[in-house]
């Protein structure tokens, strides 16, 4: 028995975590925590300690870290992660708005809109 479609396997094997997992992340260190605490470190390169973040990958030494945060793959990844969270802010102050503007009419009395 073989694999049907290698280059299926290959692109499930450069699977990364989502944008949405990483921003998460970021903001919470809880949350990091969580996804750390599922990998055993005599299986990570470098023993773990070394993680770059917003590319969810770990290094063998802080030097490899350090050149992978100056390259190019990793500034690439910062900039989509900047627009990612961009805009969730500007769609949360768009529901925002939308959620005021439903509860205006019943606050003078009016009729509350139910969606």
């Amino acid at each position: 028995m073989g694999v049907g479609n290698k280059r299926t396997l290959t692109k499930t094997r450069r699977k990364t975590r989502d944008v949405d997992q990483v921003i998460s992340d970021l903001r919470s260190k809880k949350h990091l925590a969580q996804y750390k605490d599922t990998k055993l470190t005599q299986d990570l390169p470098g023993l773990g300690k070394n993680y770059c973040v917003t590319c969810s990958r770990w290094f063998d030494t802080p030097a490899t870290l350090a050149t992978h945060e100056r390259g190019k793959p990793h500034k690439r990844r910062l900039k989509q992660l900047r627009e990612e969270s961009a805009i969730e802010s500007k769609s949360g102050q768009a529901h925002m708005n939308k959620m005021d503007m439903e509860q205006e009419p019943a606050a003078e009395g009016g009729v509350e809109m139910v969606l």
